[in-house]
Formats: C-alpha cells, structure tokens, sequence
C-alpha cells in the first residue's frame, strides 16, 4: 500500500546469508495436515465477518493485464477502486464513514500515466508489473529499464518477478543478486516479488526463495499459481 498513505516503510534488506536459507525446512505432511482443517474451522459471524470483509477488499490489488487493456477500461477500474463497496450496502453496515479502497490498482507499464491520472488525490497506490512479467525471460537491462520507467510515470509499487531456474537449481546468491538490483531500480516504490509458488517444485523452495527476496529487500512476497 502507499507508504505516504499509510505510514509504511520500506525493507531496508540485509546482506545475503546462507545459512539462513539452508536452515529452513518445511514439513510438507505436517502442512497439507493444516490446510486440510481450514475448511472445517468456524469463520467470524456478523459485524465480525463485515469487518474482515471489508479489511479484505482494502488489501485487494484490483487488476487488468490483458493484452487488449484501453484507456478507457483502466479508468473504471480506478473508479472502482475508489467505491468497491456499493453505498447502500457500507450504510447498512455502518461504514459509510470508513472511507474504504482496495489497496492499489495494478496495470503494465503502458497503462501506469493513465492509472495514476484518474486516481489522482484518492491516495489509491497505481502498481505497475514489470522485469518481463510473467515469464521474467527478457535481458536484465531492459527489466531494469522497465522499473524505472514505471516509477518515473508515477508507480509507487513495483511487482517484480522472479528468475524460477535460480530457485530449482538453488543458485541462491544469483536470485538475491537479481532482486537487489531489482530493489535499486524501485528507488523509494515498495518492492511486491511474485515468486510463482506453482512453478517451484517444493514448499522448501517456495519457503528459501521467500527468505532470499526478504534479504534483497522486497517489501511484500506475493504468490502467482501457474
């Protein structure tokens, strides 16, 4: 979410560390256990159900990618992004006051002026997906550029991607190096890294690449099931 907005700063990172990532390990059996008892837990009833929706549709990036995304159908995602919740239905819970968004918008680069134009003075964040999302295969000065490019358009969150053949093969320097430089690029945008969780084989992966994006500095870890 904007740091202006909401007090937030950014990860400062550490230098890479090894042994914190070798160290980790994950109980696959004992995982899927806990997943599997999810569905029978008791879910918040009432005003406290209406008060984590509600937080939930304020964590929300409302979202077009699509290669034949207009001008026109960014701009009502962002008036959506300003009124997700119908007014009769925040009046009859008694949150006509609350002011509530979703979290961000998030477009690619080419939509970034347009996004940040009709959200302008809403404090709604505009977030821009770049380093050749989704595949993260393009040359590493154009993904660079590409960052850059989005934050000086006016992005003030970055969704990076990651190299997923430096996590399978465990070239774990390689993936902190890459996100560092990631991180440089954002210059004072917050860092969200999707790290493709469907894509990475094992939960000890996904748990180590985590770790290693922390390190490099990424704000928020995102997941991308494909």
């Amino acid at each position: 979410m904007n740091a202006e907005k909401h007090g937030e700063l950014l990860n400062p990172g550490t230098d890479f560390n090894p042994d914190w990532v070798a160290d980790i390990r994950i109980n696959q059996s004992a995982v899927e256990r806990r997943v599997a008892t999810m569905k029978t837990r008791r879910s918040p009833k009432k005003n406290f159900q209406a008060a984590w929706l509600l937080k939930a549709v304020s964590c929300i990036d409302l979202t077009t990618l699509s290669g034949d995304d207009t001008p026109g159908r960014v701009r009502r995602l962002c008036a959506k992004a300003k009124s997700p919740v119908r007014a009769d239905i925040l009046k009859a819970l008694g949150a006509e006051d609350l002011s509530v968004t979703t979290g961000a918008v998030c477009v690619y680069h080419s939509m970034v002026a347009c996004a940040v134009e009709a959200l302008k003075g809403s404090g709604i964040p505009v977030a821009a997906v770049s380093t050749g999302f989704p595949a993260c295969m393009s040359p590493m000065n154009l993904r660079l550029a590409e960052i850059e490019a989005s934050v000086a358009a006016g992005a003030t969150e970055i969704d990076i991607v990651i190299t997923r053949h430096f996590v399978l093969t465990e070239n774990w320097q390689a993936l902190y190096d890459e996100v560092l430089a990631y991180r440089k690029a954002c210059g004072q945008a917050h860092m969200k890294t999707i790290i493709s969780t469907g894509q990475l084989a094992t939960l000890n992966n996904v748990a180590r690449a985590s770790m290693v994006c922390m390190m490099a500095g990424a704000d928020f870890i995102k997941t991308w099931l494909s």
